[in-house]
């Protein structure tokens, strides 16, 4: 009866025999409360650690992808400016051949030319002698 009336009052005795403000269950529940939070509190810093640490990973594979990505522009573009290298380099060697070709070509012309003139000349010659 004494236990009644000190619970109507808002008093109650814990295990231990001492007189607590809140009823014995609602404090279990709080401290099992207390507890998960806790628990809670420590597995969310656990996750933010792994999180920061995941993050920093994803960075650092970011900035590699990053730097292999301008490596591979800078092939292409190498490889496009060789490209135009070696169509001007050809281009240049076509016009060389062009006028190598129109170079033979004239040559050829004053060889026959000259051919004729020694053709003429040795029968000048000929003449030359045949009358003497």
């Amino acid at each position: 009866m004494a236990d009644e009336a000190l619970a109507k009052a808002g008093l109650h005795f814990d295990e231990l025999n001492k007189i607590r403000v809140l009823e014995p269950e609602v404090a279990q529940q709080t401290r099992e409360l207390k507890e998960e939070c806790k628990d809670f509190v420590g597995k969310i810093g656990e996750f933010q650690k792994i999180v920061g640490t995941f993050i920093e990973m994803v960075d650092n594979v970011a900035k590699e992808v990053e730097k292999e990505k301008m490596k591979a522009i800078g092939a292409r573009n190498l490889l496009k400016s060789i490209a135009k290298q070696r169509e001007a380099q050809q281009q240049q060697l076509q016009a060389l051949i062009t006028e190598k070709r129109m170079q033979l070509e004239r040559l050829r012309i004053q060889y026959d030319a000259l051919l004729k003139e020694e053709g003429e000349q040795n029968d000048f010659l000929e003449q030359l002698i045949l009358q003497n």
